[in-house]
């Protein structure tokens, strides 16, 4: 029995790995994360050593990144020509640096559980401590995702976004660790703040849209290698189907989807005379993404806006690269390039609302998705309706693609805005400003499909002012630490011992 006692702790740093896991798609069993840190803080409530904690929550993190993100390692072995060790080698390197943010969060939360105030305080470091994986350089699902079928913890995301969903989560799973540690009942009073949430407005009713997007998923295979024959039959077949579909159903708006395929509008003139024709022909203001380049001849990943009249009207180029995709990270060299320009594209320098018939639309492209003080910015400044095009094929068939859509939804919630989400192999959607995925195209599949959506004028409080929660909470939970060990500082003593007097040196 001794020998496992001190494998207990480590068990149930582990079980808050896949509790976390578990919380997200596929497995979608969202309510654990009210308890997913439980475990972790059961662990680490009796152990003294401040590295054995953070030990502790680095396995837990571990754990975690390794099964929500088992896609880069896919990416890197498939896509990036590095073989199954390189591959494997270098996303276990990758978790190793993630897990460090948990890690953190596991050695100070021990020191402020055993005080009255544990509640706020450990999950207003979880909830800081979660914020800085964005300043970190990777960010992807936070615990408060788990929330977005929740009608009514979901009513905190257009006042402190997604964080405000972690922070009642992470409250929850403090307070179940504190009735097993069998705590006074008095320190679970602090819940009492969560009832907050029913004074809230409620996530908008469903309502039919207004306007009409076709939108293309073209399915395209992201290890093709095109030559200027199979680049030209692939860009007739795309605009002959969107053409099609736009005759049928008259829209305000074309979409192609961020794709694999070559489209470079300002050096292709062949594929910038058909792009300009389609939108002519279809009377509609025609969207798509594709490789633009800066005056150096460096790429950039673009949204591209072409208006009915056939005419450019301007383009955005991606801000937030994807780290193995879109760049490397300078502590990952040896990380092959994913395609021909991976590895070597720069981030745009200014966001863009393009002018719609008199409506502002804006567009964020793939990963920058996972980054909720960057979405909201495109709202802020007026955007009426948000457009997210992704290329999500370097995912497989992972868990990743249904996770990439869950995050898009809560960018939805936090803004109050009709999102229209076009992939190029799934999952492509329309969701309304409640979160809802209204329609939806089957993932792996060539389909052209209308989606509706509707303008939305007025910007939510979290819109406004951005992730004030999320660094507010990282403050409250430095505070807690320094207040938890404040009560122990003894400040040094004087000494009241009177000192000889000093003798004069003698004149020479």
């Amino acid at each position: 029995m001794s020998r496992l006692k001190p494998a207990l702790p480590l068990a149930l740093a582990v079980l808050t790995g896949v509790l976390l896991i578990l919380t997200y798609p596929n497995a979608n069993i969202s309510f654990l994360a009210a308890i997913g840190l439980t475990p972790l803080l059961l662990a680490v409530s009796r152990e003294p050593r401040p590295w054995r904690r953070f030990l502790l929550g680095w396995a837990a993190g571990f754990v975690y990144w390794f099964g929500i993100c088992n896609w880069i390692q896919f990416v890197l072995e498939f896509h990036g020509g590095m073989g199954r060790w390189g591959g494997w080698g270098s996303f276990l390197v990758f978790c190793a640096i993630k897990s460090i943010h948990m890690g953190l969060f596991a050695m100070f939360a021990a020191i402020v559980l055993p005080h009255p105030y544990a509640i706020p305080a450990i999950a207003a470091l979880w909830t800081g401590i979660e914020r800085t994986h964005a300043n970190a350089g990777f960010a992807w699902v936070a615990l408060g995702n788990a929330g977005i079928d929740m009608q009514l913890p979901l009513r905190l995301a257009p006042f402190t976004g997604v964080y405000g969903l972690s922070f009642l989560f992470a409250c929850m799973s403090v307070a179940v660790a504190l009735v097993i540690l069998r705590r006074p009942r008095r320190q679970l009073v602090w819940l009492a703040l969560l009832l907050v949430v029913f004074a809230l407005p409620s996530i908008p009713a469903q309502e039919n849209p207004a306007e009409t997007a076709v939108v293309v998923q073209p399915n395209l295979d992201e290890d093709q290698e095109w030559s200027p024959a199979s680049a030209a039959l692939m860009h007739e077949r795309l605009i002959d189907e969107s053409l099609r579909a736009a005759l049928q159903y008259n829209p305000r708006l074309i979409v192609w989807p961020e794709a694999p395929g070559p489209f470079y509008y300002s050096r292709d003139v062949a594929f910038r005379e058909e792009a300009d024709g389609l939108a002519r022909q279809a009377h509609a203001w025609f969207l798509f993404g594709g490789v633009e380049y800066t005056a150096k001849d460096q790429p950039l990943n673009s949204a591209v806006m072409i208006s009915p009249q056939g005419q450019f009207v301007d383009r955005y180029d991606k801000i937030l690269l994807v780290p193995f995709g879109e760049y490397v990270p300078p502590i990952f060299e040896w990380v092959n390039r994913i395609t021909k320009e991976a590895g070597d594209f720069v981030p745009g320098s200014r966001r863009v609302l393009f002018n719609v018939a008199g409506h502002r639309i804006a567009t964020f492209i793939c990963y920058e998705s996972a980054f909720p003080n960057d979405v909201r910015k495109f709202a802020a400044d007026g955007a009426e309706m948000l457009v997210n095009i992704s290329n999500d094929g370097y995912f497989g068939k992972s868990a990743a693609r249904a996770q990439h859509l869950q995050i898009v939804r809560m960018r939805a919630v936090e803004n109050r805005r009709w999102i229209v989400r076009a992939t190029n192999d799934g999952f492509t959607a329309a969701v309304d400003p409640g979160g809802r995925v209204l329609q939806e195209l089957p993932p792996y599949t060539e389909r052209t499909a209308p989606m509706g959506y509707s303008y939305v004028n007025g910007t939510t409080f979290y819109t406004r002012t951005g992730d004030w929660f999320a660094w507010s909470c990282l403050g409250l939970g430095i505070l807690s630490l320094f207040a938890s060990q404040w009560p122990h500082y003894t400040p040094p003593k004087r000494s009241t011992a009177k000192q000889p007097p000093v003798k004069p040196s003698p004149r020479k």
